[in-house]
């Protein structure tokens, strides 16, 4: 088996959005984020906008991966086929040999030459490794591919990149473990997963910590699909950290060969990884 490697990319999706914006959409929400309770308060008076204090606020680009993948498999194998004859024939002439029909019917045997090619997109939360729903939503918006020095301006300027916990090895044995595929096969010509892209996202998210009688609750806003929603969570331990090149994208021959006993890659391009540390 082949696996064949995409080079791994880091691409910064576009914001939109601007923090007074996004405030102002998250404002609106600050009720919802203080639960049941506080909807029900609201119901029955007005909470007033001094009830609030805005006690954080940040910008951050969230991790996520995207990749694609093409297994392709071509094979032989010898099947015999059973061909139904009118009642009253006895045997068949094909070519120099002669069929004997029994119950109506009589076998050939044929060398079938089978190819079958497989697609398949993935997403991955670049935190938890989660498998996520379709984000092409994000992926539309296209993105510009950022090297660690982009990405290090980025952070100097305020932004929060966060860091993805789920390495480029990890995502991509799942994704290689996904793609295999049993086939009855007498001889394999072909058997090839082809990881055609290793991408990984930065998209802009803003969030905002909400104080109110001595409780505090957070409300994020998407700033590319421009949903703000309560909860979620604030990444402020990450402010002021950079990154510099150091095994994130982590997937090398020896790697690849353990995570793939026997596979044999025939294209891989490695980067070195982005790791953050303290300014």
């Amino acid at each position: 088996m082949n696996v064949e490697l995409a080079e791994e990319r880091v691409l910064v999706l576009p914001d939109p959005s601007t923090m007074e914006g996004a405030q102002a959409r998250a404002w609106a929400k600050r009720v919802d984020a203080f639960g049941a309770l506080a909807r029900m308060s609201g119901l029955l008076g007005k909470p007033k906008d001094d009830e609030f204090e805005l006690v954080y606020k940040e910008r951050r680009l969230q991790p996520f991966w995207r990749l694609t993948a093409t297994a392709t498999y071509a094979y032989e194998r010898t099947r015999s086929y059973t061909v139904k004859v009118a009642p009253e024939v006895r045997s068949v002439a094909l070519g120099p040999e002669t069929k004997p029909v029994s119950a109506g019917a009589f076998s050939i045997t044929g060398l079938e030459s089978c190819r079958e090619e497989t697609h398949k997109e993935f997403f991955y939360d670049g935190l938890s490794k989660a498998v996520l729903a379709d984000m092409s939503v994000y992926v539309k918006f296209g993105g510009e591919v950022a090297t660690s020095d982009e990405l290090n301006e980025i952070a100097k300027s305020g932004t929060i990149v966060v860091p993805p916990e789920a390495k480029s090895s990890m995502i991509i044995r799942e994704v290689v473990a996904a793609m295999l595929s049993k086939i009855d096969a007498d001889r394999v010509l072909e058997e090839t997963v082809r990881i055609e892209s290793v991408d990984l996202y930065f998209r802009p998210v803003y969030a905002f910590r909400y104080r109110r009688q001595g409780k505090e609750a957070v409300v994020e806003y998407d700033a590319l699909t421009g949903v703000a929603r309560p909860g979620g969570e604030t990444f402020e331990t990450y402010l002021g950290k950079i990154m510099e090149p150091k095994f994130l994208f982590d997937v090398t021959v020896e790697t690849a060969n353990i995570f793939f006993p026997g596979a044999t890659l025939a294209r891989v391009i490695v980067n070195k990884s982005l790791e953050f540390k303290k300014r």
